[in-house]
């Protein structure tokens, strides 16, 4: 009895401590942010240069190319890091402190060596342990890092799930701009599972590297983020970096650049011919129509109704209306009921509706799959075709070779988001088609008039997408079944392929909760 007493006792002294930390944690008032904007005239850089011709033979227009293979697109901000000369503004979710974001944080600190104005924009739902490395970067008097909606409290955070109406908020952006003349822009946070290390899970994704009009739209959006309420100067949440602490951090950098993996990574960059072309005026680039479309970073302050904030209308009104055919690529499709029922009108009026996301045995987020499961059947019923990547795929262009030289992964799941609308537009981005990504955080992307590019996509739902995926049917008796393409021929499963009855379950009672607006 006594000891119950006293465990109570002990138990109301933490919870009474907490909620003193919880109710001490404030974001700091009165921030002073400097207000920049991305450099206007870098025409006369090396990588300006290069682009001259092109630019001045294609006014209006926009060079794109897709970089679908991971190690690409490492490759191509590692070396257009390298290739700067005046500036690097760089805007991600996700910044992991692995081989590939020490690699490219070294990059950074590098080109800031050589007078390059660096800007760094960071969610900071995802920076916890990074506070000493956020510190020595922003150290350097050439480059300053802001953290979007940031957390009040950096030792706990869950303090600040008292606010948690704000901190639910998040910027999903994803941007790498150049000189002001490249952009990579797409699905791709910064870290190992999306750039083809050898991880437990690598993630299938997709960028576009822009250089013309569009990237002046990419820089616009950036300016906006950074001179917003919500973009916290990484010196007003915690204490500068002293000398000893910078050094400290650029010799762990050092270390981990001469590591195996590291290594392994810097063959990569040697391999691959996308900034070499570049910078000799010889890089592939398609010259068409195209335009950015991002929520206003005024969203997270606002409630979601505030429709006037959000990107989604922009995105339908950029892609327009499909007459033929629509193609979704989404790793978190969760459409809900309205989405479900606009789909639904659209295959019902004749209109190819083809859905790709991920198989509950690939996903990485149960609770979403558990949110897109309870619209299979209508969608299906209408004549929506449903597809589910299977966690044996092997990413895009990646061949047996590279896997053994360079290390592969166990385990593929989708991350790229990309729409296709009648073989003539197509949409690359941050956006999922979900709750979440339309009312609660930013993103960003670029809708390109390229019937290559969108022909590419709707060819590759046309292949049965390689038997990578499990097609969804519905049997007689109206049950759902996996199709699985294999080289002795068709598959039937009766229930999600590669899971269990524990995990099934699981989904199932996550599918009863309230929690869609959540996802």
């Amino acid at each position: 009895m006594l000891r119950s007493a006293l465990a109570a006792a002990t138990l109301a002294s933490l919870l009474a401590s907490l909620a003193s930390l919880v109710a001490c944690a404030k974001l700091p008032e009165g921030v002073e942010r400097p207000v920049s904007r991305a450099l206007a005239d870098t025409r006369d850089t090396r990588i300006g240069r290069a682009l001259a011709r092109e630019v001045a033979a294609h006014p209006g227009r926009s060079g794109v190319l897709p970089l679908g293979n991971g190690r690409d697109a490492f490759a191509a901000r590692a070396l257009l890091a390298e290739a700067a000369e005046r500036s690097l503004d760089v805007q991600y979710y996700i910044w992991r402190d692995d081989t590939s974001g020490t690699l490219l944080t070294d990059a950074l600190w590098r080109a800031a060596e050589r007078g390059v104005r660096v800007r760094l924009l960071l969610d900071d739902a995802n920076t916890r342990g990074l506070d000493a490395l956020i510190a020595a970067l922003d150290a350097h008097r050439n480059i300053e890092v802001r953290l979007f909606n940031p957390f009040a409290n950096r030792a706990l955070r869950v303090g600040d799930l008292a606010d948690f109406s704000r901190v639910n908020r998040r910027m999903h952006n994803k941007s790498f701009i150049v000189d002001n003349q490249v952009a990579v822009l797409g699905g791709r946070n910064v870290g190992d599972e999306y750039f083809g290390a050898q991880t437990e899970v690598a993630f299938a994704d997709l960028d576009l590297l822009l250089a013309g009009s569009a990237v002046r739209e990419v820089s616009a959006q950036f300016d906006a983020y950074w001179n917003s309420a919500s973009a916290y100067p990484a010196a007003s949440l915690f204490p500068p970096a002293s000398q000893s602490d910078a050094e400290r951090q650029r010799a762990e950098w050092k270390r981990a650049s001469a590591g195996p993996s590291a290594v392994r990574y810097l063959h990569a960059l040697g391999a691959t011919p996308l900034v070499k072309e570049l910078l000799g005026g010889r890089l592939p680039l398609q010259w068409v129509p195209a335009h950015v479309v991002t929520d206003d970073p005024d969203k997270v302050l606002h409630p979601p109704g505030r429709r006037d904030l959000h990107m989604l209308p922009r995105l339908e009104q950029a892609l327009g209306k499909p007459e033929k055919q629509l193609d979704l690529v989404s790793p978190y499709f969760v459409p809900t009921a309205e989405g479900t029922a606009a789909l639904r009108a659209l295959a019902e009026r004749g209109v190819e509706v083809r859905v790709l996301t991920n198989s509950l045995s690939a996903t990485d987020v149960s609770p979403v799959y558990a949110g897109y499961a309870k619209y299979r059947e209508p969608l299906l019923r209408a004549g929506v075709r449903l597809y589910e990547l299977k966690p044996s795929a092997r990413p895009p262009a990646e061949s047996e070779e590279e896997r053994r030289r360079l290390g592969g992964s166990s385990g593929a799941s989708l991350h790229a988001k990309t729409f296709a609308v009648d073989r003539a537009r197509i949409f690359v981005g941050s956006f999922n088609f979900d709750p979440r990504s339309a009312r609660l955080n930013t993103e960003i992307g670029v809708v390109v008039e390229s019937p290559e590019l969108a022909g590419r996509l709707s060819t590759l739902f046309g292949g049965g997408l390689g038997g990578e995926a499990y097609e969804l049917r519905l049997t007689p008796a109206g049950e759902i079944e996996w199709i699985e393409r294999t080289a002795a021929g068709e598959v039937r499963h009766a229930t999600t392929p590669g899971t269990g009855v524990l995990r099934r379950l699981w989904v199932g009672f996550l599918a009863m909760l309230p929690i869609e607006w959540l996802l």
